[in-house]
């Protein structure tokens, strides 16, 4: 039994000053003065739902050197995270049941949290070829399906790999990117890697593949959910099939939503990421799209990789940085204390958006609800270390930055799996 005593608790109403009681998992008491079981005093910090997050990397099985799913659930819990779903580019390929019972014990072992494994599209998770994977029969076991990485090539393959989704009720969750369209770039195309002589990335390589799988996901019915948004002509298109009927969600990162490529620092690989940095007008679609509900929630899209990698350069250095422990202090820091966003918003689209958009119980604090939740101080300013990270990756392109919004203790089910 657990009591949160003085905090200021997010409920449906929005923020009320209770005392929080829990026992055997659940929510069993929202109330003044309650002094049950452990007393854990919450005076000056906020009570929220704990945060779920659509798109994560934990790298294990196949690439333990970069992550594994203790370490990466761990770093999740630290970040506020009770449930996250992990993109299928590990070894062996999430593809057919054998595989899928194979990582399934490895989260139930090892995982603090609730970690949902995505299957892969096409049987390789290449994105290339017609073979696809065993959809239909791993389908109660997995969130839903991704090549994550890698675009599906052929229109053909993404259509009927639509239709079983449709069939299994199930998500297609797309990396867009059309690869004919890269010319091996590694940061945006625009003024910056024009000036600094740096090979970019268009950005119709993005919205190219959208408008094809919207057009695919309009005419199946399936449930399609973009990641990682990064530039205005994304949200234009998204937003034009939202309005036409198309069953299509959308996610943006952190990083997208607070950096440009203008903060770039060509000699530090960590700010090289897939989508890349775009640019300052990019940046003002993507919170305009987040606040008109264009794009439903926030995903860390966190992606670990060793030290040596991210050493090699920005033109040879992985894509990738990670985010579990860094999103909510950067985006309360960045778009929160500046008044760009509200609290109650922001924790909204990092939890319960996710939530409604794939159909998961809500960590709603109400009586009777599990007993997810987060603890959170607000006033404290602390300075991110990546040498503090949990996770085994410590590529981040804060390191040093100072921020305000700091997690103080994270519960699972009436568990603390995290505490400051």
């Amino acid at each position: 039994m657990i009591t949160l005593k003085n905090g200021r608790i997010l409920s449906t109403d929005g923020f009320i000053e209770k005392d929080v009681l829990i026992e055997n998992g659940k929510i069993v008491k929202i109330d003044n003065n309650i002094n049950q079981g452990r007393i854990i005093d919450c005076k000056n910090k906020i009570i929220a739902p704990s945060f779920i997050d659509p798109h994560v990397h934990m790298r294990e099985p196949g690439f333990e050197a970069k992550e594994t799913i203790k370490q990466g659930s761990l770093a999740a819990a630290k970040g506020g995270y009770t449930k996250v779903f992990l993109m299928p580019n590990i070894n062996p390929k999430p593809n057919n049941l054998e595989n899928i019972n194979y990582i399934n014990d490895i989260i139930k072992r090892d995982s603090v949290i609730d970690s949902i494994q995505s299957g892969t599209i096409t049987l390789n998770q290449s994105g290339l070829g017609n073979d696809l994977s065993d959809m239909e029969s791993i389908a109660p076991y997995v969130c839903g399906y991704s090549d994550d990485g890698n675009g599906v090539y052929t229109s053909s393959t993404m259509y009927e790999a639509m239709k079983i989704a449709k069939k299994v009720n199930k998500p297609i969750i797309s990396h867009c990117e059309d690869r004919d369209m890269l010319f091996g770039g590694v940061i945006h195309e625009g003024e910056f890697s024009k000036k600094n002589n740096v090979p970019g990335i268009p950005g119709i390589s993005e919205t190219l593949e959208v408008a094809r799988n919207a057009i695919l996901a309009l005419e199946t019915g399936c449930h399609l959910h973009i990641c990682h948004t990064s530039i205005k002509e994304t949200i234009d298109i998204i937003r034009y099939f939202k309005s036409v009927g198309c069953n299509i969600t959308c996610e943006v990162s952190p990083h997208h939503l607070t950096l440009t490529d203008e903060d770039i620092d060509i000699n530090d690989a960590n700010y090289k990421m897939n989508p890349p940095l775009s640019s300052k007008k990019d940046v003002e679609a993507l919170i305009n799209g987040l606040i008109d509900g264009t794009i439903d929630c926030i995903a860390t899209d966190h992606a670990p990789h060793t030290e040596e990698e991210k050493t090699r350069g920005i033109l040879k250095a992985p894509f990738g940085i990670v985010g579990l422990e860094t999103a909510f202090p950067v985006l309360y820091t960045d778009l929160v204390k500046t008044g760009i966003l509200s609290l109650e918003f922001v924790l909204d689209k990092l939890s319960n958006s996710v939530a409604k958009i794939f159909k998961l119980d809500n960590n709603n604090i109400v009586v009777g609800n599990d007993a997810n939740i987060v603890v959170i101080d607000l006033e404290k300013e602390f300075e991110i270390n990546k040498n503090d990270f949990v996770s085994k990756g410590k590529n981040t392109p804060y390191h040093g930055k100072k921020c305000y919004g700091q997690i103080n203790l994270t519960i699972l089910r009436g568990e603390i799996i995290y505490e400051l």
